[in-house]
């Protein structure tokens, strides 16, 4: 069973990844894995926070162009390169009325039945770890995959 614990750090990715770093060395190694949940944005050293990452042994959930993506692809494929300001967010924002990305609390319910359908509709929209070359693109369903127990996943 997978021990699971949520840091919040709403920042840049490389500040997001020395954070995960820190967070791992404080608690001396005690996780088999860190991950780090980023979306591509408009941030300018992503290719740095990517080679932190890779140097500090710490996973990356990427989503290309930002984290709406992988919810959208609950409820439907979405094969068409987006900008954060663009359509994405309309096309995203009727499947889950009220949602907020500074929100403290989130709807899960409305992800539960529906995240095997959202794996198949990211992995084939690109290869994992290229997911910062392609939009749109997500590679969370790498860490759902690790989470979901594997009974759970056939």
């Amino acid at each position: 069973m997978a021990d699971v614990r949520v840091k919040v750090c709403p920042q840049d990715p490389v500040s997001v990844v020395r954070h995960a770093a820190g967070e791992r060395a404080r608690t001396s190694d005690h996780y088999d894995h860190t991950w780090c949940v980023l979306d591509v944005d408009d941030f300018a050293h992503l290719d740095e926070a990517l080679r932190l990452a890779r140097a500090e042994r710490i996973d990356i959930a990427l989503s290309n162009p930002c984290f709406e993506l992988w919810l959208l692809l609950h409820f439907r494929a979405h094969s068409v390169p987006s900008t954060v300001s663009d359509r994405l967010n309309d096309i995203f924002f009727p499947h889950h009325r009220g949602y907020s990305k500074a929100a403290d609390r989130f709807t899960f319910d409305l992800y539960r039945e529906t995240w095997p359908q959202a794996v198949e509709r990211a992995r084939a929209l690109a290869k994992p770890g290229e997911e910062h070359k392609r939009n749109p693109s997500s590679g969370m369903w790498r860490l759902v995959r690790e989470i979901v127990p594997a009974h759970l996943q056939n």
